[in-house]
């Protein structure tokens, strides 16, 4: 393909997954659980593997080499049938992603929840940045074994061997299924969302009672979503209590609640939840916008600095990535060996700081990621100043691309603590029967992020186009520091964002079912009080 037809490829790719994630968590939480949702997805993800291994391995469907085609051009653009097999296979794992991605985590997430109290707190924290480390670890086999395997010996089994992978992965998934704890679905959230803002609505004009006891309670038709425990009655966004008051015609001849006209409390402090921890998620979305630049403008600056290690060994741009890999998997280790226990001694909490501590941190570190990156730009610009490479581009500055190691390093130590600990909060805090809706909140962060990115861009081209163009072909001449400090300024907002929501954030009070015992109270991971605030102080 052509470098605009490859790129756009990936852009629509990458929109769709971002699209099935979310359907495929409404579909776990709804239909069909947690355990059927990843085995889908799985099956999904393994066809369009062996579609792409197809494309690779037989003649007929991918284009003719360059050296063996009879036009120049014919090399560079294949037919409609070869394309339809590589977008077919890609929609494949479009689906499969959505499948996967927002149950895998909570699935693994619910083996702990049957669990005493010390064995929730402790081994469900460490569960999640287990599977944070995986990925890094999978994503640095890729960038360097599998690429290798792909460039060297062939796309083949570069396909291949994943796909292969792929296939035993879902074989011991499967044949494990009589030792997993298995959530049933609840029925669509959605639904109850919307009946519980349609129950509120009819009834605006009328008042909320100051008794809550007055509200609607219903066990048995709570029993199905909620079996760690309903949900207590909490006095923020109480215009929504509305939809609990009982009022005549909410009842049925036989006793059961019309539920576009009723709702119990349990219903109404699920959509409480959700709106309270979207303020907080909202603060993950300036995070990845910030670590978008790391795969467009610092791959630009990479390609003009010098990267040759030896003579004949030079780095590719894009492995710098590898850098952020690999910090984030050696923070993860020593969170969890040296971090933790210091903190535990510091804050007397069993988990040493709770996840709303672990995502402050992370974006107060990122924050110097990005003042780093303009550092490094600035420094840049001012080298090739120096030896008159302003209006050479293309030109190589004397100057080693390591330098750009530390952004890449700092926002990588920034993932390890404000991506684990959010998606640790998505999980804890939204509704029982929402879990994996809100691990594909977790991912939507990443899209939404990257929309923001290209906005951000687009605006900045349009204001400083004629006046010394921020953003332009020839970085030399352009002022990507100003573009990183504009960044950086708009990370401190995010960071005071984040602080005032969590000081007002109320927690998820839940009314423990019985054979759970106490085991919210005395895990430790959260403070008692109701303001999270409470555990900052």
């Amino acid at each position: 393909m052509t470098l605009a037809d490859a790129s756009n490829t990936l852009t629509n790719i990458g929109g769709t997954t971002s699209l099935t994630v979310v359907l495929g968590a409404f579909f776990a939480d709804s239909y069909i659980g947690r355990f059927w949702s990843n085995v889908a997805g799985s099956i999904f993800y393994q066809l369009g593997m062996l579609g792409l291994v197809l494309s690779a391995v037989v003649p007929s469907l991918r284009p003719l080499p360059c050296a063996a085609a009879p036009d120049p051009d014919a090399c560079r653009r294949p037919s409609g049938g070869q394309l339809a097999v590589v977008y077919v296979s890609m929609l494949c794992m479009c689906l499969g992603t959505g499948g996967i991605r927002p149950s895998v985590v909570a699935f693994g997430a619910d083996q702990f929840d049957q669990q005493g109290a010390e064995a929730w707190a402790n081994r469900k924290r460490r569960y999640f940045n287990v599977y944070f480390f995986t990925m890094g670890s999978a994503s640095l086999l890729a960038l360097t074994l599998v690429v290798y395997i792909q460039d060297n010996v062939g796309w083949g089994w570069g396909f291949g061997i994943p796909a292969i992978s792929m296939f035993v992965s879902i074989v011991v998934f499967v044949v494990a299924y009589p030792l997993y704890v298995r959530a049933r679905p609840g029925g669509s959230p959605f639904t109850r969302l919307a009946q519980v803002l349609a129950a509120a609505f009819r009834k605006r004009n009328a008042a909320v009672p100051e008794d809550t006891g007055l509200l609607y309670q219903d066990k048995e038709l709570d029993a199905l979503i909620s079996t760690k425990g309903r949900l207590l009655h909490t006095d923020k966004l109480r215009f929504l209590d509305r939809a609990a008051i009982v009022t005549p015609g909410d009842v049925s001849d036989s006793g059961r609640p019309k539920l576009w006209r009723l709702s119990t409390v349990h219903r109404v402090e699920e959509l409480k939840s959700i709106a309270r921890l979207l303020p907080i998620w909202s603060a993950g979305i300036i995070l990845a916008t910030a670590g978008s630049h790391n795969g467009s403008f610092t791959i630009m600056q990479a390609r003009t600095m010098e990267r040759h290690i030896t003579r004949s060994l030079e780095i590719p741009p894009a492995t710098l990535s590898i850098f952020t890999t690999g910090t984030t998997l050696v923070s993860i280790i020593l969170y969890d060996r040296a971090f933790v226990p210091l903190a535990r001694r510091a804050t007397g909490l069993p988990s040493g700081v709770t996840y709303f501590h672990r995502m402050g941190i992370g974006l107060a570190i990122a924050v110097f990621g990005v003042a780093a990156a303009a550092l490094v730009e600035t420094r840049r610009r001012a080298t090739a100043a120096e030896h008159g490479l302003l209006d050479t581009p293309k030109a190589v500055v004397p100057m080693s691309v390591f330098w750009l190691a530390p952004q890449y390093a700092i926002h990588g130590v920034a993932d390890a603590f404000a991506s684990v600990g959010q998606m640790e909060f998505l999980y804890d805090q939204s509704p029982e029967s929402m879990r994996s809706t809100a691990v594909a909140l977790f991912w939507l962060c990443g899209s939404f992020g990257s929309y923001l990115s290209t906005v951000l861009v687009t605006v900045v081209q349009r204001a400083t186009w004629g006046r010394g163009d921020w953003l332009q072909d020839n970085i030399n001449r352009g002022r990507i520091d100003n573009y990183y400090w504009l960044i950086t300024f708009i990370m401190v907002l995010n960071l005071g964002h984040y602080l005032c929501c969590f000081y007002f954030y109320t927690l998820k009070p839940l009314e423990v079912a019985e054979e759970h015992g106490d085991r919210d109270k005395e895990s430790g991971d959260l403070p008692s009080p109701q303001k999270s605030g409470a555990g900052m102080a």
